[in-house]
Order: structure tokens, then sequence, then C-alpha cells
């Protein structure tokens, strides 16, 4: 059987869906040139296929759109799912080490490459005040 790069053979996939946060009303909430706060979240999922596993990164990123009220002021708010943005399939069983997500360079300068390398403290998520 020939290998398929969109099938996992461990039955797991990663999927990244992205969301953008409007205040509800506000105008221009569909301008294509507006700038909006978004993002891009990435989650694993069990899946008995590629099609199995965008159906359910849709309906995982689909269920984070709840209006809520944000802000000091209690600003109606929510995110808005615009789709998926990629499907991977997991090639190896998941256990501490797998890998789960590649992706091929074009080549670079050795400075170039090492620009890319962070360090920890770089690396580490700040904590911020909730809005």
């Amino acid at each position: 059987m020939p290998h398929d790069p969109n099938r996992s053979p461990v039955g797991w996939y990663v999927g990244s869906y992205l969301l953008r946060f409007i205040e509800i009303g506000a105008a221009a909430n569909n301008d294509p040139r507006r700038r909006f706060l978004s993002w891009e979240n990435t989650v694993l999922v069990k899946a008995r296929s590629f099609d199995d596993a965008y159906a359910k990164v849709t309906k995982i990123g689909r269920a984070k759109t709840r209006p809520y009220r944000g802000g000091p002021d209690g600003t109606p708010v929510r995110w808005i799912f615009e789709g998926v943005t990629d499907v991977l399939p997991v090639y190896e069983k998941i256990q501490h080490g797998a890998e789960i997500i590649w992706a091929e360079r074009t080549p670079r300068t050795l400075k170039t490459l090492r620009e890319l390398v962070k360090s920890k403290r770089a690396l580490r998520r700040r904590t911020h005040d909730a809005v």
C-alpha cells in the first residue's frame, strides 16, 4: 500500500484554526482592510481520516465563539471562527518525545538559522492581567 501523506497511521492529527476578535455591533467588523486581533490555536485530535480530523478541528474552533462581555465596561464581544489553517497527520505514536509537527525550511544562511533559535527566557510566555 503506497504512503498517503494525509493519513495518520496512529489516528492522531494536529490542526490549527484562526479566530478573529470583534466588538459585537462595531462598525467595519467585516471590512477586509481593517486590522483585527486574532489567535491561531493548535489542537491535537483523534480521528479516523483527514476529513474527520478537519471536521473535528472545525467543531473545536466554532465552539470558541460564544459572545461574552469583556473589559471594564462589559462590552459585548466575541471571537469569530475564520476557519482551519492547517491539518497535519501525526506519524508517530503519541508518547514522550514523539514528533508531531515538522517544517521544512528553505536554505538560509547560518546567521539567519541561528536567529530562529530562542533562549528559554525568550520563549517563556509572560503572564498578563485578564481584560
